[in-house]
């Protein structure tokens, strides 16, 4: 019997040490390398637009012709740029076009106004079809908004726009946000 005793303990002695064996074999340690790898980015979308992206100038009353209007859109423009940069517009063509009847686009004039989030050196700009800066080293940053404010003079209403064919000139005005 003592025999078995012995058999018996030094069988839960081994069981006991396998164990411990077992549990140290199962268990490790492992290292993983996590990669965040960034790319420069700039992108521009409408934000919120007048009409859909159109802004209008009503011209219907002798006091229209001889006053100034301005258009202001809100959050014009929303940027998101992972560098520094610049805001630049320009028109896609000469005139505002209705047909054969044309009105040259420096009669606009463009200006970047307080009150978005985007953070820069805002400017005001006669509209032509160079790329001119509106918004300049504006910050990084994510959704920053722009605010625009289009405006037509009474001078210029009145030198250029009084007399002309009635009906809807229209001319594409495209904005570029360029990196640093």
């Amino acid at each position: 019997m003592k025999k078995q005793i012995v058999i018996a303990a030094l069988s839960l002695s081994a069981i006991a040490l396998g164990t411990n064996q077992v549990l140290a074999q199962n268990s490790g340690q492992v290292s993983k390398s996590v990669n965040i790898i960034l790319a420069d980015v700039i992108a521009m979308d409408i934000g919120t637009a007048a009409s859909e992206g159109t802004v209008d100038f009503n011209y219907r009353s002798t006091k229209d012709y001889n006053s100034s209007k301005n258009v202001t859109v809100p959050n014009s423009l929303v940027i998101i740029s992972s560098k520094n940069f610049d805001v630049k517009v320009k028109s896609e063509g000469t005139h505002f076009v209705n047909g054969a009847n044309v009105i040259p686009v420096d009669i606009l004039q463009v200006k970047a106004i307080p009150g978005g989030s985007l953070v820069g050196t805002l400017n005001e700009v006669t509209l032509s079809t160079t790329d001119q800066v509106l918004v300049s080293n504006a910050s990084l940053g994510a959704k920053q908004s722009l605010n625009i404010d289009y405006s037509i003079s009474a001078e210029k209403a009145s030198k250029v726009l009084l007399g002309k064919p009635q009906g809807t000139y229209t001319q594409k005005i495209t904005y570029t946000a360029t990196a640093l």
